[in-house]
């Protein structure tokens, strides 16, 4: 489905008023499961989701696709951005801008309603939802458009062990249907869950890629098996 990778990024590095945010990173991604950027708060996750999303722009460096759609991406952020809408609208909307048929457009949002479990809310404004509620319209929202890849900035730092499972059971399902999920977070629980592969960054750089399987059992680099460890790295 995807045929867009691999995604080669080639010495990239991003400033932001002087100040260095990630660089020079050099990195190849090809297809396959979900892959996991990880490591402490500000050492450029987040960055690095946008540089390849095509949303952050880069100082230096290079970053091409093998085959080059940026309609195919979606990006679902940490906190959500929901429209002051009923649910059903919020869902509605990326469709309407494809300009696909109304029937068509019925059938996707209910299917999607219910697969959140916000059946029978479809009238409710989306601004009385929760925040795990919110958090699995936004998902659904980028997934109504069946992207190819799909970037997330860890979606459930704020969320309960409840949401949690539901938004990582979405994303299980999401992987085996061929949409590259490719997502950030700190928690290394939801890492070993989640992950087939792994980025480490610590400070800016790509510390650690490969497996996940084994980067867990057999990290290469002092620093990540110090993450592992719950350890205090800058």
């Amino acid at each position: 489905m995807t045929g867009m990778f691999p995604l080669t990024l080639n010495q990239v590095v991003v400033r932001r008023r002087g100040r260095l945010v990630i660089g020079p990173v050099d990195l190849t991604i090809g297809q396959g499961g979900p892959l996991i950027v990880m490591g402490p708060n500000g050492s450029g996750k987040t960055t690095l989701l946008r540089v390849m999303h095509g949303v952050e722009r880069i100082n230096a460096g290079s970053i091409n696709w093998a085959r080059e759609h940026p309609e195919r991406h979606a990006f679902v952020f940490q906190s959500p951005i929901i429209m002051r809408r009923s649910v059903f609208e919020n869902l509605a909307y990326p469709l309407r801008l494809l300009r696909r048929p109304k029937d068509e457009i019925s059938d996707a949002v209910n299917h999607w309603i219910t697969r959140i479990g916000l059946e029978n809310r479809g009238t409710t404004s989306a601004s009385r939802l929760s925040g795990g509620e919110r958090q699995k319209l936004a998902l659904a929202r980028a997934l109504i458009r069946k992207p190819d890849v799909l970037f997330l900035d860890e979606p459930c730092a704020n969320l309960d062990g409840r949401a949690t499972r539901e938004i990582e059971a979405l994303l299980q399902e999401t992987a085996v249907t061929g949409t590259r999920v490719i997502m950030s977070t700190h928690d290394m629980g939801q890492a070993r869950r989640l992950a087939q592969e792994i980025v480490f960054m610590l400070g800016g750089k790509v510390h650690e890629t490969g497996d996940a399987q084994s980067a867990f059992a057999n990290p290469k680099t002092a620093e990540f098996a110090a993450f592992q460890r719950g350890d205090i790295v800058t």
